[in-house]
């Protein structure tokens, strides 16, 4: 499949602008830059430019991804008709990471290795923008 690429916001200028990812390579340097980046802005959302976008112009699903550098974990978020979260094998709690000098929470047991998580976001832009299935999910509780 083709892909046009992702539309991500995690830094105060993406707001205005977006910062697009293209190929595998620019994925991990968009996840190596969260990891190695401002501990306020250790997550991020992103968008497909393969999908639709709603009747308002906002797109129809959204992938957010939070990263710690310390524990070298992450957890994803997508939302699309309902908000499912990755099924982690380890809980420390509530984690949070932050979302443009927002707290964003993530549920107990959402955390998992930052390899997986680059794995899920490559699916993501290999696939159109389809919920990756190299990773399990939960539904959202909150």
């Amino acid at each position: 499949m083709t892909t046009s690429g992702l539309r991500v916001q995690f830094e105060s200028e993406h707001g205005r602008t977006h910062y697009a990812i293209g190929s595998a390579d620019e994925v991990d340097s968009f996840i190596d830059s969260l990891l190695n980046g401002k501990h306020e802005q250790n997550c991020a959302v992103i968008y497909s430019l393969d999908r639709p976008s709603l009747a308002s112009g906002y797109p129809d699903h959204e992938l957010a991804v939070g990263l710690d550098r310390v524990t070298q974990m992450g957890a994803l978020t997508f939302a699309e008709d309902e908000n499912v979260v990755s099924k982690g094998s380890v809980d420390r709690g509530i984690v949070e990471y932050m979302l443009l000098g927002h707290v964003r929470e993530f549920m107990p047991g959402s955390e998992i290795p930052v390899e997986r998580v680059r794995q899920a976001v490559k699916e993501f832009l290999g696939n159109g923008g389809e919920i990756p299935t190299c990773i399990e999910w939960q539904e959202e509780e909150f």
